[in-house]
C-alpha cells in the first residue's frame, strides 16, 4: 500500500516539535535569500516531494503550451526566475491545498498559486483567463514575486501598493512592520495575517531544520556564539564561558536568519564552577546552569576555596540561573573530581557519588580541561555507584562496527541517515568520534535527524 502525502505532512510535523511550535513573528516570515534558493531542489528531489500526491502524476501545459509534468513545471520556473522551489511549493499548498490534496478539483489546479484573483475576484472573469492553468499560475506568481515585488522594492523601496521593509502598516487591525523584502512581498501577495501564518507553518513544518538541543551555532561573520536549548539560542557572551563547557570545533555555520527564529534565551556568560556572590553577599558555586548556595563561610574554607576567586554579580544576573543543591558542610567535591586508579579507569566523583567514565572520548568530551588525580580503589570504593558518564549534547559519534553517525541530543544518539542530512546541518566529518558501542549504547536510541527533501525522497520509495 502506499502512504500518502498526507500522511506524510503528518508525520513529518510529529517529528518537528520544535519547529511547528515557534510563535508566528508577522513582522519576519522567511529571508530574502530563502526565497531566492532557486537551487534549494533539484528536479528528482521536487519529484519525489511530489511522488505520492495528486501533482506527482499531473501533467499539463506549461506557460508556452508546452505539457510538462508539475515538477518539471515548478522546476523550470524557480531556475528561470531564481525562486526557490520550495517557496513554490508551499505556496501552491497555501492556496489551494495541491500538495496534500489527493483529488483536487479543476479550479484548484487552474488557480494553483492565487495569482491574479482576490478576495473579491470572479475566476469566471474573462479578464483572468490568460493566467488560468496550473503552468501559467505557477510562472506568473514566480514572476511576480522576483522581478515584480522584490525589483520594487529594490528600485522604489516597496512595492507598486505600500509594501517595504521597515515600513508600518495595519494588517488585520494588528501593526506589522515586515522587517526585509521577503516578508513585504508576502503580504503584496496576500495582504492578510492568516494566510502568511498558514505560509509560515508550511514552511516550518516542510522545510525548517530540526537542530537538536545542545547545537552551537555561529553566523558567518559574526563573532558571537550561541547554544540551542529547549527552543531558545543562549548567547555565550565570554570565551572562558565557551572553553569551559563546549567543544568550539562543534559549532556548526548557520545563515543569520536561521538565528533570528528562535528567540533569545539567557545568556552564558561565567565559566562552569565560577564562585558568585550577590548584592545580599549570598556565596555560591555555579555548576553549568545552576548556583548552589554555601552554607556559611566554614564550608566555604573547607571545601578549599578562596575569597579571592569570588565574582560579583547582581541580584538581576543571579535570577538567571537555577536554584541548586545547597553546599554544606559534608558535601564532597561539590565542583566535582576526576580520580583514576592504578588499572586506569577514571571516574568522576561528585557529591559523594562515583561515576565511570568508560572511553577516553567521554573523558575529553566532558573535562576538557580537569585534573586527573591518582586513587587507590579504597578510596574509590567509599562512593556510592552512580550511572556512567555519558557525552555531551551535540557530539558526532560512530561506533567502530558501524558506519552509523549520531548526534548525541538530551542525552539520547539521534541517527543521522544521509550524507544529505549530515552536511544540510553544518556537520564536519572530521569531528565525528569513533568510540565503543557500549559508549554509544549509554545514550538511548532518539528519533532520526532529517531534513524535509530527505524524508520525502524516503516516502515516495515506501510503497
Amino acid at each position: 500500500m502506499k502512504k500518502s502525502l498526507s500522511a506524510f505532512v503528518l508525520a513529518l510535523s510529529a517529528l518537528l516539535p520544535l519547529r511547528t511550535a515557534l510563535a508566528f513573528d508577522p513582522n519576519y516570515i522567511i529571508s530574502d535569500d530563502e526565497l531566492q534558493d532557486e537551487s534549494s531542489m533539484n528536479l528528482d528531489q521536487i519529484e519525489a516531494f511530489l511522488a505520492n500526491s495528486f501533482l506527482g502524476g499531473y501533467e499539463t501545459a506549461d506557460s508556452e503550451g508546452r505539457i510538462r509534468s508539475a515538477a518539471e513545471i515548478i522546476y523550470r520556473a524557480a531556475r528561470e526566475h531564481n525562486v526557490n522551489p520550495q517557496f513554490l511549493l508551499v505556496l501552491i499548498q497555501k492556496e489551494q491545498s495541491l500538495v496534500t490534496d489527493r483529488d483536487p478539483s479543476a479550479k484548484q489546479l487552474d488557480w494553483a498559486a492565487g495569482y491574479g484573483i482576490c478576495d473579491d475576484c470572479s475566476m469566471n472573469d474573462p479578464a483572468l483567463a490568460r493566467w488560468q492553468g496550473f503552468g501559467k499560475q505557477i510562472n506568473s506568481a514566480a514572476l511576480q514575486f522576483i522581478e515584480g515585488y522584490l525589483l520594487d522594492i529594490e528600485s522604489r523601496g516597496k512595492t507598486a501598493g505600500k509594501y517595504g521593509p521597515g515600513i508600518p502598516i495595519t494588517i488585520d487591525g494588528t501593526r506589522v512592520t515586515p522587517e526585509n523584502a521577503a516578508t513585504a512581498a508576502l503580504y503584496a501577495y496576500t495582504p492578510h495575517l492568516h494566510g502568511n501564518e498558514n505560509f509560515a507553518y508550511l514552511w516550518n513544518m516542510w522545510f525548517g531544520r530540526d537542530y537538536p538541543n545542545g547545537t552551537l551555532m555561529q553566523a558567518p561573520g559574526d563573532p558571537g556564539v550561541w547554544l540551542l536549548q529547549n527552543g531558545y539560542r543562549r548567547p555565550i557572551t565570554s570565551k572562558s564561558a565557551l572553553a569551559s563547557r563546549f567543544d568550539a570545533k562543534l559549532i556548526v555555520s548557520v545563515s543569520k536568519d536561521v538565528l533570528t527564529r528562535f528567540p533569545v534565551g539567557k545568556a552564558i556568560s561565567l565559566p562552569n564552577y565560577t564562585l558568585v556572590k550577590d548584592e545580599d553577599g549570598k556565596i555560591s558555586l555555579l555548576v553549568d546552569d545552576a548556583l548552589r548556595h554555601i552554607d556559611n563561610m566554614d564550608t566555604f574554607r573547607k571545601i578549599g576555596f578562596s575569597e579571592d576567586e569570588v565574582v560579583d554579580i547582581t541580584n538581576t544576573e543571579e535570577a538567571n540561573y537555577d536554584e541548586g543543591e545547597p553546599i554544606v558542610g559534608s558535601t564532597l567535591y561539590p565542583q566535582g573530581r576526576l580520580l583514576q586508579l592504578a588499572s586506569g579507569a577514571v571516574f568522576y566523583v561528585e557529591n559523594g557519588t562515583r561515576h565511570a567514565i568508560f572511553d577516553r572520548t567521554v573523558l575529553y568530551a566532558k573535562f576538557p580541561n580537569d585534573i586527573i588525580t591518582k586513587a587507590e580503589s579504597v578510596e574509590i570504593e567509599q562512593y556510592k555507584e552512580g550511572t556512567p558518564v555519558r557525552l555531551p549534547d551535540g557530539f558526532l559519534v560512530r561506533s567502530p562496527e558501524d558506519p552509523a553517525v549520531y548526534v548525541i541530543a538530551d542525552g539520547e544518539r539521534r541517527p543521522i541517515l544521509s550524507e544529505s542530512v549530515f552536511t544540510s546541518f553544518g556537520y564536519e566529518w572530521s569531528n565525528v568520534k569513533v568510540v565503543p558501542t557500549s559508549v554509544i549504547n549509554l545514550h538511548p536510541l532518539g528519533e532520526p535527524l532529517h531534513n524535509a527533501v530527505e524524508d520525502a525522497v524516503n516516502t515516495a520509495s515506501v510503497k
